[in-house]
């Protein structure tokens, strides 16, 4: 039977050389916790104050391609959208409702205008006038050109007549059977039918050109009653309001039986075969747009592009308003007035230091940065370059691997250095 273990245990002396080992690592742990204590309380000691990591969020710097672009809100509007006015003092009759959809050609409303019609009749009337006037004109033209040839026509019989006269003077006058006196008297009578049908053919002449003018005048008088009359009666067809476009009935201006001005806005049809967006663009990055700058546009079925087509030269609001087309075929399920929002790419700059954005650019205007090191962040100088919606580019004051505080410094209160824990 054993009583107990004493007789088993037996006792071991240590080498001499292992006396002073365990001492020693006890004083190199000893030594290796006094440095790391001073320089954390060094540390300590020259931050202002702490704040939870929690609340911060820390971003490392590093070299990659920075997409400059800029994040603006925006709507979905037609690209097609006229607005119909009435053409004059008139009465409205509806056809159509808001909402309703339309070819081009149908009949949207038709405007009473009695006095459209009245100045209709009255320009008909006077064209007819005119054209029975001209009718008549050529008929008297007619008759006063055949009495004038009818008058030169007598003129050159009686030269004939003359002529022959003399000619029988002439053979007898050789023999003295005629006296003198009678064969001048012939002569004279042949110089005189001659003078009276030559003005007889001139006259005639000049009365065909008198006719002739005449017509001309009439003839003008008549156009113009007839350009009256087609200018009256394109009013009268405007006041049959149609649709220029295929489109649906986006609002209505008037109501049924209205009675409207010249010129009153009477409804608006929207074409929702050709759609655009129109972008809200802060002033700001009006400077860096140009025409044919892509962009992506974000929708509830995906992502979209497009380019920019338009540029307003009018600052509203601090804002200027743009356009962008889409590229290929429109998208599907697209509403007029669908808020969107888009991402315009104005420049791509490869292979520069550039860190993730945050809070800490506006806060600190981009001259300042807290960079983290053993702890501590330490508010440092720094200068940026380009801006995007998602990175910074760094000019100077940091380097790649550095690591620095992009939200939450508004509670560092502008301190020198802050501990973080």
């Amino acid at each position: 039977m054993i009583r107990d273990t004493s007789h088993q245990d037996a006792v071991v002396t240590a080498p001499p050389s292992h006396k002073f080992k365990r001492p020693a690592l006890l004083i190199g742990i000893a030594a290796a916790l006094a440095i790391a204590g001073a320089l954390l309380f060094s540390n300590w000691s020259s931050a202002s104050h702490s704040v939870s990591a929690s609340r911060l969020r820390i971003a490392e710097v590093g070299r990659g391609t920075l997409v400059r672009d800029a994040s603006v809100n925006g709507r979905v509007v037609a690209a097609v959208s006229p607005t119909l006015f009435s053409t004059a003092p008139a009465i409205v009759n509806l056809k159509v409702a808001a909402g309703d959809t339309v070819r081009k050609g149908d009949v949207l409303a038709v405007l009473e205008s009695p006095d459209l019609s009245d100045a209709l009749k009255r320009e008909q009337s006077t064209y007819e006038q005119l054209k029975a006037e001209v009718a008549r004109q050529q008929i008297l033209s007619r008759k006063q050109k055949l009495l004038a040839q009818r008058e030169a026509d007598t003129a050159e019989i009686e030269r004939l007549s003359a002529q022959r006269t003399l000619e029988r003077y002439d053979s007898v006058g050789q023999v003295g059977i005629i006296a003198k006196i009678d064969y001048q008297k012939a002569k004279d009578a042949l110089n005189s039918a001659q003078i009276r049908a030559r003005h007889a053919a001139q006259a005639a002449n000049l009365e065909g050109d008198d006719v002739a003018l005449a017509i001309r005048t009439k003839t003008g008088e008549m156009e113009r009653a007839r350009l009256a009359m087609t200018n009256a009666q394109r009013r009268v067809d405007e006041l049959t309001v149609r649709a220029p476009v295929d489109g649906f009935i986006g609002t209505l201006n008037v109501q049924n039986r209205m009675m409207v001005a010249a010129n009153a806005p009477l409804m608006t049809l929207v074409d929702l075969s050709r759609l655009e967006v129109e972008l809200e663009v802060p002033e700001t990055y009006v400077s860096d747009l140009g025409l044919g700058m892509n962009a992506e546009i974000a929708l509830p079925s995906g992502t979209a592009t497009g380019k920019l087509t338009a540029l307003s030269p009018e600052v509203v609001k601090n804002q200027v308003l743009a356009r962008v087309r889409f590229d290929g075929e429109q998208p599907q399920g697209l509403r007029q007035s669908q808020r969107v929002t888009a991402r315009l790419l104005i420049e791509e700059k490869p292979n520069v230091l550039m860190v993730a954005r945050g809070p800490f650019v506006e806060s600190e205007g981009g001259r300042f940065a807290y960079v983290v090191r053993d702890g501590v962040a330490t508010r440092t100088p720094i200068r940026i370059g380009a801006t995007s919606v998602s990175a910074v580019e760094i000019l100077s004051g940091l380097k790649p691997g550095d690591r620095i505080v992009v939200a939450g410094t508004d509670a560092f209160e502008n301190a020198a250095s802050v501990s973080i824990n």
